[in-house]
Protein backbone atom coordinates (compact mmCIF):
# COMPACT_ATOMS: atom_id res chain seq x y z
CA UNK A 1 0.00 0.00 0.00
CA UNK A 2 1.61 3.05 -0.95
CA UNK A 3 0.17 6.81 -0.82
CA UNK A 4 -1.42 7.98 -4.09
CA UNK A 5 -0.95 11.41 -5.84
CA UNK A 6 -4.47 13.07 -4.00
CA UNK A 7 -3.21 12.14 -1.40
CA UNK A 8 0.33 13.77 -1.44
CA UNK A 9 -1.10 16.57 -3.12
CA UNK A 10 -3.70 16.77 -0.24
CA UNK A 11 -1.38 16.67 2.58
CA UNK A 12 1.17 19.43 0.48
CA UNK A 13 -1.97 21.83 0.55
CA UNK A 14 -2.88 21.19 4.12
CA UNK A 15 0.52 21.83 5.09
CA UNK A 16 1.21 25.14 3.44
CA UNK A 17 -2.22 26.34 4.98
CA UNK A 18 -0.62 25.79 8.09
CA UNK A 19 2.22 28.08 7.56
CA UNK A 20 -0.76 30.91 6.81
CA UNK A 21 -2.17 29.45 10.40
CA UNK A 22 0.62 30.84 11.82
CA UNK A 23 -0.05 34.09 12.02
CA UNK A 24 -3.91 33.99 12.61
CA UNK A 25 -6.12 32.53 14.81
CA UNK A 26 -9.06 31.87 12.73
CA UNK A 27 -6.93 30.10 10.15
CA UNK A 28 -5.56 27.95 12.64
CA UNK A 29 -8.86 26.76 14.17
CA UNK A 30 -9.62 26.55 10.22
CA UNK A 31 -6.85 24.44 9.49
CA UNK A 32 -6.89 22.07 12.02
CA UNK A 33 -10.70 21.46 11.27
CA UNK A 34 -9.87 20.82 7.70
CA UNK A 35 -7.03 18.38 8.83
CA UNK A 36 -9.92 16.65 11.17
CA UNK A 37 -12.20 16.65 8.45
CA UNK A 38 -9.98 14.85 5.83
CA UNK A 39 -9.06 12.44 8.16
CA UNK A 40 -12.41 10.27 8.12
CA UNK A 41 -12.25 10.26 4.30
CA UNK A 42 -8.71 9.34 3.73
CA UNK A 43 -9.30 6.34 6.02
CA UNK A 44 -12.07 4.77 4.52
CA UNK A 45 -10.71 5.38 0.87
CA UNK A 46 -8.39 3.47 2.71
CA UNK A 47 -9.76 0.45 4.31
CA UNK A 48 -12.46 0.39 1.30
CA UNK A 49 -9.08 -0.72 -0.76
CA UNK A 50 -7.94 -3.04 1.36
CA UNK A 51 -11.35 -4.67 2.05
CA UNK A 52 -11.81 -4.58 -1.94
CA UNK A 53 -13.23 -7.50 -3.61
CA UNK A 54 -9.51 -9.85 -5.23
CA UNK A 55 -9.58 -11.27 -8.79
CA UNK A 56 -7.91 -14.16 -10.02
CA UNK A 57 -6.27 -14.35 -13.10
CA UNK A 58 -5.71 -16.27 -15.94
CA UNK A 59 -3.22 -16.55 -18.83
CA UNK A 60 -3.62 -18.53 -22.52
CA UNK A 61 -0.55 -19.02 -23.83
CA UNK A 62 1.11 -21.93 -26.32
CA UNK A 63 3.54 -23.80 -24.67
CA UNK A 64 5.56 -24.24 -28.12
CA UNK A 65 6.18 -21.16 -29.89
CA UNK A 66 8.47 -20.69 -33.01
CA UNK A 67 11.47 -18.02 -33.21
CA UNK A 68 10.36 -14.55 -34.52
CA UNK A 69 7.08 -15.53 -34.91
CA UNK A 70 4.38 -13.62 -33.66
CA UNK A 71 1.84 -15.09 -31.05
CA UNK A 72 -1.44 -13.98 -29.33
CA UNK A 73 -1.69 -14.28 -25.08
CA UNK A 74 -5.29 -13.77 -24.01
CA UNK A 75 -5.10 -12.92 -19.51
CA UNK A 76 -8.42 -13.36 -18.11
CA UNK A 77 -9.93 -11.52 -15.07
CA UNK A 78 -12.31 -12.80 -13.00
CA UNK A 79 -13.94 -11.85 -9.87
CA UNK A 80 -12.75 -13.70 -6.84
CA UNK A 81 -16.21 -15.48 -4.54
CA UNK A 82 -15.01 -13.36 -1.37
CA UNK A 83 -14.95 -9.68 -1.05
CA UNK A 84 -16.99 -6.53 -0.67
CA UNK A 85 -16.83 -4.16 -3.43
CA UNK A 86 -14.16 -3.63 -6.04
CA UNK A 87 -12.44 -0.36 -7.03
CA UNK A 88 -13.54 1.48 -10.24
CA UNK A 89 -9.27 1.77 -11.97
CA UNK A 90 -6.76 -0.32 -12.39
CA UNK A 91 -3.51 -0.75 -13.76
CA UNK A 92 -2.69 -4.28 -15.46
CA UNK A 93 1.36 -5.84 -15.96
CA UNK A 94 2.17 -9.25 -17.40
CA UNK A 95 5.37 -9.94 -15.95
CA UNK A 96 6.84 -11.52 -19.39
CA UNK A 97 10.29 -13.05 -20.19
CA UNK A 98 13.23 -11.30 -20.87
CA UNK A 99 13.60 -13.54 -24.53
CA UNK A 100 10.08 -11.80 -25.37
CA UNK A 101 9.41 -8.41 -27.38
CA UNK A 102 5.98 -6.85 -25.37
CA UNK A 103 5.01 -3.67 -26.21
CA UNK A 104 1.27 -3.87 -25.05
CA UNK A 105 2.08 -3.16 -20.98
CA UNK A 106 1.23 -1.19 -18.96
CA UNK A 107 -2.77 -1.63 -19.71
CA UNK A 108 -5.36 0.55 -18.18
CA UNK A 109 -8.68 -1.23 -17.31
CA UNK A 110 -11.81 0.76 -17.05
CA UNK A 111 -14.08 -1.55 -16.60
CA UNK A 112 -13.88 -4.38 -13.96
CA UNK A 113 -15.05 -7.64 -13.81
CA UNK A 114 -18.76 -8.02 -12.51
CA UNK A 115 -19.81 -11.22 -10.62
CA UNK A 116 -20.92 -12.89 -13.50
CA UNK A 117 -18.52 -12.12 -15.96
CA UNK A 118 -15.15 -11.35 -16.60
CA UNK A 119 -12.59 -9.33 -18.55
CA UNK A 120 -10.21 -10.15 -21.74
CA UNK A 121 -7.08 -9.07 -21.98
CA UNK A 122 -5.55 -9.75 -25.47
CA UNK A 123 -2.11 -8.90 -26.23
CA UNK A 124 0.87 -10.07 -29.01
CA UNK A 125 4.49 -11.37 -28.32
CA UNK A 126 7.84 -11.78 -30.00
CA UNK A 127 9.92 -14.40 -29.32
CA UNK A 128 13.30 -13.29 -30.25
CA UNK A 129 15.42 -16.45 -28.29
CA UNK A 130 15.21 -20.07 -28.59
CA UNK A 131 14.86 -21.85 -25.09
CA UNK A 132 12.76 -22.63 -22.09
CA UNK A 133 10.60 -19.55 -20.89
CA UNK A 134 8.29 -18.80 -18.42
CA UNK A 135 6.01 -16.09 -17.27
CA UNK A 136 6.06 -15.78 -13.47
CA UNK A 137 3.22 -14.07 -12.52
CA UNK A 138 0.60 -10.62 -13.54
CA UNK A 139 0.74 -7.41 -11.36
CA UNK A 140 -2.61 -5.29 -10.42
CA UNK A 141 -2.39 -1.96 -9.54
CA UNK A 142 -5.13 -0.88 -7.72
CA UNK A 143 -6.01 3.01 -7.23
CA UNK A 144 -8.96 3.99 -4.49
CA UNK A 145 -12.46 5.23 -5.22
CA UNK A 146 -10.59 9.02 -3.89
CA UNK A 147 -7.49 8.69 -5.69
CA UNK A 148 -5.69 8.90 -1.92
CA UNK A 149 -4.06 5.31 -2.10
CA UNK A 150 -2.74 2.52 -4.38
CA UNK A 151 -2.49 -0.95 -3.84
CA UNK A 152 0.30 -2.96 -5.94
CA UNK A 153 -1.12 -7.09 -6.54
CA UNK A 154 0.80 -10.11 -7.40
CA UNK A 155 -0.66 -12.88 -8.68
CA UNK A 156 0.63 -15.75 -9.10
CA UNK A 157 0.05 -17.14 -12.87
CA UNK A 158 2.81 -19.40 -13.84
CA UNK A 159 3.05 -20.26 -18.10
CA UNK A 160 5.92 -22.38 -18.87
CA UNK A 161 7.03 -23.38 -22.58
CA UNK A 162 9.69 -23.62 -25.02
CA UNK A 163 10.82 -21.55 -27.78
CA UNK A 164 11.87 -23.91 -30.99
CA UNK A 165 13.63 -22.58 -34.16
CA UNK A 166 11.30 -20.99 -36.93
CA UNK A 167 10.93 -24.42 -39.45
CA UNK A 168 6.92 -22.83 -39.84
CA UNK A 169 7.76 -20.31 -42.50
CA UNK A 170 10.04 -23.41 -43.97
CA UNK A 171 7.51 -25.93 -44.17
CA UNK A 172 4.78 -23.40 -45.02
CA UNK A 173 7.12 -21.91 -48.78
CA UNK A 174 8.53 -25.54 -49.24
CA UNK A 175 6.47 -28.54 -48.28
CA UNK A 176 8.01 -30.69 -50.01
CA UNK A 177 11.94 -31.82 -51.17
CA UNK A 178 11.31 -30.36 -54.46
CA UNK A 179 10.28 -27.01 -53.27
CA UNK A 180 13.70 -26.80 -51.09
CA UNK A 181 15.61 -27.98 -54.07
CA UNK A 182 14.03 -25.30 -56.43
CA UNK A 183 14.71 -22.82 -53.99
CA UNK A 184 18.40 -23.68 -54.00
CA UNK A 185 18.88 -23.91 -57.76
CA UNK A 186 18.72 -27.51 -58.01
CA UNK A 187 15.64 -28.97 -59.84
CA UNK A 188 16.60 -32.32 -60.71
CA UNK A 189 17.99 -34.73 -57.68
CA UNK A 190 18.55 -37.83 -59.70
CA UNK A 191 21.17 -38.69 -62.70
CA UNK A 192 19.64 -41.15 -65.28
CA UNK A 193 21.97 -43.99 -65.92
CA UNK A 194 25.12 -42.79 -63.56
CA UNK A 195 24.05 -43.37 -59.89
CA UNK A 196 25.12 -45.71 -57.54
CA UNK A 197 22.36 -47.43 -56.70
CA UNK A 198 19.92 -49.85 -59.39
CA UNK A 199 16.93 -48.67 -59.71
CA UNK A 200 14.50 -50.15 -62.48
CA UNK A 201 14.96 -51.63 -66.34
CA UNK A 202 13.79 -49.35 -69.29
CA UNK A 203 13.95 -49.29 -72.69
CA UNK A 204 16.81 -47.59 -74.95
CA UNK A 205 16.76 -44.17 -75.29
CA UNK A 206 18.89 -41.41 -77.53
CA UNK A 207 21.47 -40.25 -75.61
CA UNK A 208 21.76 -43.30 -72.88
CA UNK A 209 25.10 -44.61 -72.50
CA UNK A 210 26.03 -47.87 -74.24
CA UNK A 211 28.21 -48.88 -70.78
CA UNK A 212 24.13 -48.74 -69.31
CA UNK A 213 22.72 -51.60 -71.52
CA UNK A 214 21.91 -54.65 -69.88
CA UNK A 215 22.89 -57.04 -72.83
CA UNK A 216 20.94 -60.33 -70.90
CA UNK A 217 17.62 -58.06 -71.07
CA UNK A 218 18.10 -56.91 -74.41
CA UNK A 219 18.58 -60.75 -75.38
CA UNK A 220 15.45 -61.88 -73.61
CA UNK A 221 13.14 -58.93 -74.94
CA UNK A 222 14.83 -59.08 -78.17
CA UNK A 223 15.18 -54.75 -77.76
CA UNK A 224 17.77 -52.69 -76.39
CA UNK A 225 17.12 -52.34 -72.46
CA UNK A 226 19.33 -49.83 -70.27
CA UNK A 227 19.63 -50.36 -66.35
CA UNK A 228 18.58 -47.19 -64.68
CA UNK A 229 20.36 -46.01 -61.46
CA UNK A 230 19.75 -43.41 -58.81
CA UNK A 231 22.03 -41.65 -56.24
CA UNK A 232 22.32 -44.40 -53.01
CA UNK A 233 19.12 -43.37 -50.40
CA UNK A 234 21.49 -45.37 -48.02
CA UNK A 235 23.90 -42.87 -47.03
CA UNK A 236 24.77 -41.61 -43.29
CA UNK A 237 25.09 -37.61 -42.82
CA UNK A 238 26.79 -35.92 -39.41
CA UNK A 239 27.19 -32.02 -38.64
CA UNK A 240 29.27 -31.41 -36.05
CA UNK A 241 28.35 -27.51 -34.74
CA UNK A 242 31.33 -25.88 -32.47
CA UNK A 243 28.88 -23.75 -29.67
CA UNK A 244 31.69 -22.35 -28.00
CA UNK A 245 33.83 -19.29 -28.78
CA UNK A 246 34.03 -19.38 -32.32
CA UNK A 247 30.37 -19.01 -33.43
CA UNK A 248 29.41 -17.12 -30.26
CA UNK A 249 29.86 -13.94 -32.18
CA UNK A 250 26.65 -11.42 -32.65
CA UNK A 251 25.29 -10.66 -35.76
CA UNK A 252 21.94 -8.51 -37.11
CA UNK A 253 19.49 -9.80 -38.07
CA UNK A 254 16.29 -9.04 -39.57
CA UNK A 255 12.70 -10.08 -38.65
CA UNK A 256 9.76 -9.18 -40.51
CA UNK A 257 6.58 -8.46 -38.86
CA UNK A 258 7.82 -6.97 -34.94
CA UNK A 259 5.37 -6.16 -32.53
CA UNK A 260 3.99 -3.45 -34.15
CA UNK A 261 4.25 -4.92 -38.00
CA UNK A 262 7.51 -3.47 -38.90
CA UNK A 263 10.58 -4.66 -39.68
CA UNK A 264 12.60 -5.39 -36.16
CA UNK A 265 16.23 -5.83 -36.13
CA UNK A 266 17.85 -8.09 -33.88
CA UNK A 267 20.78 -9.85 -32.34
CA UNK A 268 21.72 -13.49 -32.64
CA UNK A 269 24.61 -15.37 -32.38
CA UNK A 270 26.49 -17.28 -35.52
CA UNK A 271 25.84 -20.66 -33.74
CA UNK A 272 22.03 -19.99 -33.83
CA UNK A 273 22.43 -19.67 -37.67
CA UNK A 274 24.54 -22.85 -37.85
CA UNK A 275 21.77 -24.33 -35.67
CA UNK A 276 19.20 -23.51 -38.15
CA UNK A 277 20.98 -24.19 -41.41
CA UNK A 278 22.15 -27.88 -39.54
CA UNK A 279 17.96 -28.11 -39.00
CA UNK A 280 17.42 -27.38 -42.82
CA UNK A 281 20.11 -29.77 -44.25
CA UNK A 282 18.54 -32.48 -41.81
CA UNK A 283 15.44 -31.63 -43.55
CA UNK A 284 16.18 -32.34 -46.96
CA UNK A 285 18.82 -35.12 -46.09
CA UNK A 286 15.47 -37.37 -44.17
CA UNK A 287 13.81 -35.91 -47.24
CA UNK A 288 16.35 -37.84 -49.35
CA UNK A 289 16.37 -41.00 -47.63
CA UNK A 290 19.90 -40.54 -46.10
CA UNK A 291 20.60 -41.29 -42.33
CA UNK A 292 21.47 -38.04 -39.57
CA UNK A 293 23.41 -37.05 -36.99
CA UNK A 294 24.17 -34.04 -35.30
CA UNK A 295 26.25 -33.50 -32.16
CA UNK A 296 27.34 -30.12 -30.58
CA UNK A 297 30.66 -29.47 -28.78
CA UNK A 298 32.20 -26.88 -27.09
CA UNK A 299 30.07 -24.62 -24.26
CA UNK A 300 27.22 -27.70 -24.80
CA UNK A 301 27.93 -30.97 -25.99
CA UNK A 302 25.23 -33.31 -27.32
CA UNK A 303 24.94 -36.31 -29.50
CA UNK A 304 21.87 -37.36 -31.46
CA UNK A 305 22.80 -40.74 -33.20
CA UNK A 306 22.08 -41.48 -36.84
CA UNK A 307 18.24 -42.18 -37.70
CA UNK A 308 16.25 -42.14 -40.64
CA UNK A 309 12.62 -40.83 -41.31
CA UNK A 310 11.10 -37.76 -41.65
CA UNK A 311 10.45 -38.16 -38.03
CA UNK A 312 13.97 -37.46 -36.88
CA UNK A 313 13.73 -33.33 -37.53
CA UNK A 314 10.91 -33.58 -34.76
CA UNK A 315 13.63 -35.55 -32.23
CA UNK A 316 15.95 -33.00 -33.18
CA UNK A 317 14.54 -29.96 -32.49
CA UNK A 318 13.59 -31.45 -29.55
CA UNK A 319 16.97 -31.84 -28.33
CA UNK A 320 18.59 -28.70 -29.73
CA UNK A 321 15.89 -26.21 -28.80
CA UNK A 322 17.34 -25.09 -25.79
CA UNK A 323 21.53 -25.51 -26.95
CA UNK A 324 23.21 -22.15 -27.34
CA UNK A 325 26.77 -20.69 -27.58
CA UNK A 326 28.76 -19.00 -24.89
CA UNK A 327 32.21 -17.64 -25.06
CA UNK A 328 33.61 -20.92 -23.45
CA UNK A 329 36.79 -23.14 -25.35
CA UNK A 330 36.04 -25.45 -27.83
CA UNK A 331 38.19 -28.26 -28.96
CA UNK A 332 37.84 -29.21 -32.52
CA UNK A 333 40.03 -32.09 -32.48
CA UNK A 334 38.21 -33.88 -29.16
CA UNK A 335 35.19 -33.45 -31.41
CA UNK A 336 36.24 -34.93 -34.74
CA UNK A 337 38.07 -38.02 -32.34
CA UNK A 338 34.78 -38.97 -30.59
CA UNK A 339 32.89 -39.11 -33.90
CA UNK A 340 35.34 -41.23 -35.43
CA UNK A 341 35.06 -43.19 -32.40
CA UNK A 342 31.08 -43.46 -32.49
CA UNK A 343 30.72 -43.72 -36.39
CA UNK A 344 31.07 -47.29 -37.27
CA UNK A 345 30.17 -46.92 -41.41
CA UNK A 346 31.59 -44.12 -43.43
CA UNK A 347 29.95 -41.01 -42.81
CA UNK A 348 29.31 -37.33 -44.51
CA UNK A 349 30.54 -35.37 -41.59
CA UNK A 350 30.48 -31.33 -42.03
CA UNK A 351 32.08 -29.98 -38.92
CA UNK A 352 30.57 -25.79 -38.67
CA UNK A 353 32.99 -23.55 -36.84
CA UNK A 354 35.29 -20.62 -37.13
CA UNK A 355 38.49 -21.93 -38.71
CA UNK A 356 41.82 -20.19 -37.76
CA UNK A 357 45.40 -20.36 -38.91
CA UNK A 358 46.46 -22.24 -36.01
CA UNK A 359 43.82 -25.40 -36.69
CA UNK A 360 46.25 -26.03 -39.52
CA UNK A 361 48.61 -27.81 -37.20
CA UNK A 362 46.19 -29.27 -34.60
CA UNK A 363 43.90 -30.88 -36.94
CA UNK A 364 46.45 -32.31 -39.14
CA UNK A 365 46.68 -35.52 -37.60
CA UNK A 366 43.18 -36.51 -37.39
CA UNK A 367 41.86 -34.90 -40.58
CA UNK A 368 44.26 -37.45 -42.34
CA UNK A 369 42.52 -40.59 -40.09
CA UNK A 370 38.67 -39.15 -40.96
CA UNK A 371 39.81 -39.09 -44.34
CA UNK A 372 41.06 -42.53 -44.37
CA UNK A 373 37.00 -44.00 -43.63
CA UNK A 374 34.97 -40.76 -43.96
CA UNK A 375 33.95 -37.58 -46.33
CA UNK A 376 34.70 -34.57 -44.14
CA UNK A 377 33.32 -31.06 -45.16
CA UNK A 378 34.83 -28.33 -43.25
CA UNK A 379 32.79 -24.98 -43.34
CA UNK A 380 33.47 -21.56 -41.65
CA UNK A 381 31.61 -19.44 -41.25
CA UNK A 382 33.62 -15.46 -42.75
CA UNK A 383 33.23 -12.89 -40.33
CA UNK A 384 31.68 -9.46 -41.53
CA UNK A 385 33.18 -7.06 -39.25
CA UNK A 386 36.85 -8.44 -39.68
CA UNK A 387 36.29 -8.30 -43.52
CA UNK A 388 35.03 -4.68 -43.82
CA UNK A 389 38.11 -3.87 -41.22
CA UNK A 390 40.65 -5.22 -43.74
CA UNK A 391 39.04 -3.62 -47.01
CA UNK A 392 38.51 0.23 -45.41
CA UNK A 393 40.89 2.86 -46.25
CA UNK A 394 42.46 3.84 -42.57
CA UNK A 395 42.47 7.37 -41.84
CA UNK A 396 44.66 7.25 -38.84
CA UNK A 397 47.81 5.45 -37.13
CA UNK A 398 45.39 3.71 -34.95
CA UNK A 399 42.76 2.58 -37.94
CA UNK A 400 46.00 1.43 -40.07
CA UNK A 401 47.13 -1.27 -37.40
CA UNK A 402 43.71 -2.38 -37.32
CA UNK A 403 43.55 -2.41 -40.87
CA UNK A 404 46.48 -4.05 -41.51
CA UNK A 405 45.82 -6.89 -38.28
CA UNK A 406 42.73 -7.93 -40.00
CA UNK A 407 44.36 -8.04 -43.76
CA UNK A 408 46.99 -10.55 -42.26
CA UNK A 409 44.19 -12.65 -40.34
CA UNK A 410 42.01 -12.83 -43.23
CA UNK A 411 45.24 -13.66 -45.63
CA UNK A 412 46.44 -16.24 -43.02
CA UNK A 413 42.69 -17.92 -43.12
CA UNK A 414 42.77 -18.32 -46.77
CA UNK A 415 46.22 -19.42 -47.30
CA UNK A 416 45.00 -22.54 -44.66
CA UNK A 417 41.64 -23.07 -46.79
CA UNK A 418 43.92 -22.62 -49.72
CA UNK A 419 46.42 -25.87 -48.28
CA UNK A 420 43.37 -27.92 -47.01
CA UNK A 421 42.01 -28.10 -50.43
CA UNK A 422 44.90 -28.68 -52.23
CA UNK A 423 45.27 -31.77 -50.12
CA UNK A 424 42.17 -33.55 -51.02
CA UNK A 425 39.94 -31.88 -48.12
CA UNK A 426 36.67 -30.55 -48.76
CA UNK A 427 35.88 -26.83 -47.40
CA UNK A 428 33.19 -24.04 -47.63
CA UNK A 429 33.44 -20.65 -46.31
CA UNK A 430 30.50 -18.21 -46.46
CA UNK A 431 28.23 -15.68 -44.99
CA UNK A 432 26.17 -17.02 -42.22
CA UNK A 433 23.20 -15.49 -43.79
CA UNK A 434 23.65 -17.81 -46.89
CA UNK A 435 24.51 -20.72 -44.92
CA UNK A 436 21.36 -22.44 -45.81
CA UNK A 437 20.86 -22.45 -49.43
CA UNK A 438 25.22 -22.75 -49.67
CA UNK A 439 25.17 -26.44 -47.63
CA UNK A 440 22.00 -27.80 -49.11
CA UNK A 441 23.71 -27.37 -52.84
CA UNK A 442 27.02 -28.43 -51.32
CA UNK A 443 25.39 -31.73 -49.85
CA UNK A 444 23.88 -32.68 -53.61
CA UNK A 445 26.97 -31.74 -55.07
CA UNK A 446 28.95 -34.56 -52.92
CA UNK A 447 25.59 -36.83 -53.52
CA UNK A 448 25.63 -36.44 -57.35
CA UNK A 449 29.25 -36.54 -58.04
CA UNK A 450 29.32 -40.39 -55.96
CA UNK A 451 32.34 -39.61 -53.60
CA UNK A 452 30.26 -41.07 -50.55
Amino acid sequence: MKPGPVLFITALLWLLTGMAAFFSNSIFFMWIAAGLGMLPFIAVDFFALILTNRLTVERSVPSVLALGEKTSVTLTLRRAPKGVFLPVRASLFDIYPDSMAVSAFPVAIRQLPGKNGGVLFTYTILPLERGNWEFPEVQLLFRSFLGCWRFKVHHPCISRGRTFPNFKNLAKNAGDLRSILEQTGQKNIRKRGQGMEFMSLREYQRGDSVKAIDWRATGRRRKVIVREYQEEQDQQILLLLDSGYRLHRQEEVPIRGGVLGDEKIIHRTQFDSALEAALVLSWAALKYGDGVALACFGAEERWLPPRKGIRTLSSLMQNLYDVKSAPAPSSLFSALESALERLKRRTFIIMISNFREEDGESLSWIIRHIQDRHLLLLVSLRELETESIARRIPSNEEEALETAAAFAYLEARRKLYTAWEHSGLLTLECFSTELNSTLIRYYLKVKRSGLL
